[in-house]
């Protein structure tokens, strides 16, 4: 076991001398070690340091092109296609509110006096938020047109953590669904958006209509389940209000 020894201590036998001696080298030699390692890794670096400047230089070049990108073209980009989607969204606002819907629908979609529509936005802006609310509209009005195929295609290149815009989204995938008679996608998207956001408007929604196409597939199980879902925990919604005609026949046929 090591001992302190006081500095200026003078061994007073032979056997603290020798001890002296191997405590000396011992460290001799670990200095040794480090200075051999040192220089080692200095050589390597000597050796590399045009690959490493290199590097260093390409990992640069990468995060100031990523921030010049996202300053002077992103997202002046971003703003550029907001802009020109507006005619497009009124057009789908007219429309949504009955006004010549069809025409205005298509318009939104395809353009009108000379301004984008949604399609355009899409194809021209690729990437940016505007680009993808588009999505969402293009799809909502395919739907709107009956044409379900394209609604499910467009829908589904939308994504939001909006709690309206996102459970909406996956619900008109499931109404285009409905429409294919798709009865089993339509389910798995109706519990996608009861599932997306929790609230008092879309979620008794989609219990509901996941309910009935649970119905549909004599799962009825599932059914009962979303619908007392419903009852218990949204009583003050219009669902809630259809809901005991239901819950007696589903648990009749259990």
């Amino acid at each position: 076991m090591a001992t302190y020894k006081k500095r200026g201590y003078k061994p007073k036998t032979k056997k603290e001398k020798e001890e002296i001696v191997e405590e000396n080298s011992a460290t001799a030699e670990v200095f040794n070690t480090l200075d051999e390692g040192a220089s080692k890794t200095e050589e390597w670096f000597v050796k590399n340091q045009n690959y490493i400047i290199g590097a260093i230089a390409a990992i640069a070049l990468v995060v100031l092109g990523y921030l010049g990108y996202s300053k002077f073209i992103a997202e002046p980009q971003g703003k550029e296609a907001m802009n020109e989607m507006y005619q497009a969204k009124k057009y789908f606002e007219d429309a949504a509110n009955g006004i010549s819907s069809d025409s205005l629908y298509t318009m939104s979609l395809n353009g009108g006096e000379g301004k984008y529509g949604m399609l355009d936005i899409i194809d021209q802006y690729g990437g940016t938020p505007a680009a993808n609310l588009a999505n969402y509209y293009a799809g909502m009005a395919y739907l709107n047109l009956k044409d379900y195929q394209n609604a499910v295609t467009y829908l589904s290149d939308f994504s939001s953590d909006d709690k309206m815009l996102g459970p909406i989204a996956k619900g008109g995938i499931g109404d285009a669904f409905v429409q294919l008679d798709q009865l089993p996608e339509a389910l798995e998207y109706y519990e996608k958006a009861f599932k997306a956001n929790v609230n008092e408007f879309t979620t008794p929604m989609y219990l509901l209509k996941a309910a009935r196409v649970a119905i549909d597939l004599d799962e009825n199980s599932k059914a009962l389940d979303y619908l007392k879902r419903i009852k218990s925990d949204f009583p003050d919604s219009t669902e809630a209000g259809q809901v005991d005609i239901l819950i007696g026949k589903v648990e009749a046929s259990l």
